[in-house]
């Protein structure tokens, strides 16, 4: 698989498209749309963060409700990682465009942490305004409900690919269910939900038993919100990305590739490296030659002719990226020691490969059986 990263397809079933259609439903609604979805006159849009379609399939068992749903896989966006995923989902816009081109991405001379919103010098909402890092109305500037963690509504990252929606917060999972209930019932046309929990498990536990009782959770949410939902509206789940688990394969870029290396950014799985300037091909010749077994390593404008970012790339977005990217396809993980978190992260993401990129895109009517 070394040889073939799956770039997403920005003009067809890919995560950037699934909003359009589902706010333009009928006639233009695409094949890759599940019927139900693209049929009914209230929606239900549910984000499960990080169920990938290659583990979903492994597991069919054990996600009943899932399983029985009409749908198939689409790809998610590059990199498949949370901050540049769900910004693609709301705005409809592939990261070229809105300009959220990673995890951890260069903003101002610092490398932005985009989910916490800081810097290393610390919170960075009051010196780097999120509005000026993403400007894409979200949602086509429907202002929808959002239901979304409670602790979530106020982050930088929020406000950068949520801005104007209307928020509702939740503090446990059974209140998901009953303000999308409440929602619906009061005859809401579109509702966007979102729940974190597989992610959470696979990032701190991999995908071994705990991931397997999460999956199974989640189907049963899956399971109470087609309960709860007015007979003839549509559930349509989808994800951000997979996972991969790389356990405690951890690789240290070598030394004769950080010679040329200023800085990283991004995230394991999609590291950038920033060059010393006048030193961009020997630092893309060493990292072919030291990690080319490991990673696809591309140089900036090898990425973007190859479309990885969508077909336009806004000069913002790029002055973000690095000079060469170290994109793994074997199950490792790239350090940085400036990306550090509250844990080892056991699962992770951020690259092209199957796992990471194939993402469900599933609907279901509720009271369809009658």
């Amino acid at each position: 698989m070394g040889d073939h990263p799956l770039v997403p397809d920005y003009g067809g079933a890919c995560l950037s498209n699934v909003v359009p259609a589902l706010l333009e439903p009928g006639d233009t609604a695409p094949s890759w749309l599940p019927a139900a979805a693209a049929q009914a006159d209230q929606v239900v849009l549910l984000l499960l963060d990080g169920l990938g379609w290659e583990q979903l399939e492994q597991r069919r068992s054990l996600a009943p409700t899932l399983s029985a749903m009409e749908g198939a896989d689409i790809l998610t966006v590059a990199p498949s990682t949370t901050a540049t995923a769900l910004t693609s989902l709301s705005t409809g816009t592939p990261p070229g465009e809105h300009g959220v081109v990673g995890y951890r991405v260069l903003e101002q001379g610092d490398v932005l942490n985009v989910l916490r919103w800081s810097t290393p010098s610390g919170d960075a909402r009051s010196r780097i305004d999120p509005r000026s890092v993403q400007s894409e109305a979200s949602f086509a500037g429907q202002r929808p409900p959002v239901v979304t963690k409670a602790e979530f509504v106020e982050t930088g990252f929020t406000r950068a690919h949520l801005d104007r929606v209307r928020f509702t917060g939740y503090r446990v999972t059974s209140t998901l269910v009953t303000e999308v209930r409440r929602l619906t019932a009061a005859g809401e046309p579109f509702v966007y939900a979102y729940y974190d929990g597989i992610d959470k498990v696979s990032h701190e536990y991999g995908l071994r038993e705990h991931y397997d009782a999460e999956l199974a959770f989640a189907d049963r949410l899956v399971a109470d919100l087609l309960d709860v939902l007015p007979p003839g509206a549509a559930l349509v789940v989808t994800a951000d990305h997979g996972q991969v688990d790389v356990g405690d394969n951890i690789v240290a870029p070598a030394p004769e590739v950080l010679a040329h290396v200023r800085q990283q950014s991004g995230e394991g799985r999609f590291r950038w490296l920033h060059a010393v300037p006048g030193h961009e091909h020997a630092l893309a010749e060493a990292a072919r030659a030291c990690h080319g077994d490991q990673a696809w390593v591309r140089t900036l404008a090898e990425v973007e002719m190859e479309g990885w970012f969508g077909p336009v790339i806004r000069p913002a977005a790029r002055a973000r990226l690095g000079d060469v990217a170290l994109v793994a396809h074997e199950d490792v993980s790239f350090s940085d020691p400036a990306d550090t978190g509250v844990f080892e992260l056991v699962g992770r993401h951020g690259s092209l490969t199957a796992a990471e990129m194939r993402v469900p895109l599933l609907a279901a009517v509720a009271g369809a059986s009658g």
